[in-house]
């Protein structure tokens, strides 16, 4: 049965099509039957109990330089879709919470993928606090004198941004290395949000997998290997994608978070695992899944979108 589906997106015209996972999802949707309006975050809004949006009918296609054709500008009520997609990139500001906000009066009518209510209450660095025993020493504070205990500590340390994304801002701080304070500093002038500070896991150097997994079950992997001379292995700053198989241990992993997931509505999900630990949980709009089809030849946008069906049959 054909769909109504809504995309809210960050501006469509600029995306890698052959990288972009959002495009990719649109053009499985698009193969199967559906409709597709696509908006960007900033024309949503409330109007005297609806919830609206200004954007346009969408087509796609896999021409770079022409991978799409817009219709009309228009506004419609998002109550008269089938699915939403929350598909906009972090920062995960007040602006994209206020987002959840209004994307969660949709239900139970609207399918909103991923649910909104627990993509605002499932921050990606903060998931994983619920599953302590999968993940490396970890540490959120915005206080210096702790931040230097727990370096004393491990000595070795990655320090980032709470709230980021894409591996911006992510500074690895050796056990010789002196500027912890001076990037508190730069930091804490920056926003008034805590930190996150974990063990440097050496195993980085063989890569950072991307495990995807729908409704809660793991469906494949990719490694991403840092570019030569960095520690970030996020493709957005040079790391590459390699095919990967899931071993023993990620299968470990996602069979102790996979229930959270599929029960509060994570229906795309990217997990990161180094070496042998949990180091992220991406629910608000994770990548890999091309790179992922192209190692595995299988049709993985095929079946988020058969999870999608399901939901609305």
């Amino acid at each position: 049965m054909p769909l109504k589906v809504a995309i809210q997106m960050d501006p469509i015209g600029a995306i890698d099509i052959t990288a972009d996972t959002t495009f990719r999802i649109a053009e499985e949707a698009q193969a199967r039957g559906h409709s597709l309006f696509y908006y960007t975050p900033d024309r949503l809004y409330w109007d005297d109990g609806r919830v609206m949006a200004r954007g346009w009918p969408l087509e796609v296609r896999r021409v770079v330089g022409d991978h799409v054709t817009l219709g009309a500008e228009t506004a419609v009520d998002l109550g008269d879709y089938d699915v939403v997609w929350l598909r906009q990139d972090p920062p995960f500001d007040m602006g994209y919470i206020t987002t959840t906000h209004l994307l969660e009066q949709l239900s139970p009518g609207t399918l909103v993928v991923n649910d909104p209510f627990w993509v605002r209450n499932f921050p990606e660095k903060l998931l994983v606090l619920k599953f302590p025993d999968q993940i490396p020493p970890t540490l959120i504070a915005r206080d210096l004198d702790t931040l230097r205990a727990f370096k004393d500590r491990h000595g070795d340390i990655i320090l980032k941004p709470l709230y980021g994304n894409g591996g911006a801002g992510v500074f690895r701080l050796g056990h010789a290395d002196r500027n912890l304070a001076s990037l508190h500093e730069l930091f804490t002038g920056m926003s008034r949000e805590p930190l996150i500070a974990q063990k440097f896991l050496p195993a980085v150097e063989k890569g950072d997998k991307r495990v995807i997994l729908i409704d809660g079950a793991p469906v494949g992997a990719i490694n991403r290997v840092p570019a030569e001379g960095e520690t970030r292995s996020n493709m957005h700053v040079g790391g590459r994608a390699e095919r990967a198989a899931l071993s023993a241990r990620d299968l470990e992993i996602c069979k102790a978070i996979g229930p959270t997931l599929r029960d509060h509505g994570q229906v795309l999900v990217g997990i990161d695992v180094i070496g042998d630990y949990l180091t992220e949980i991406n629910v608000t709009s994770p990548t890999g899944i091309q790179e992922l089809e192209r190692f595995d030849e299988e049709n993985i946008a095929a079946r988020i979108w058969a999870a999608i069906e399901a939901k609305r049959d």
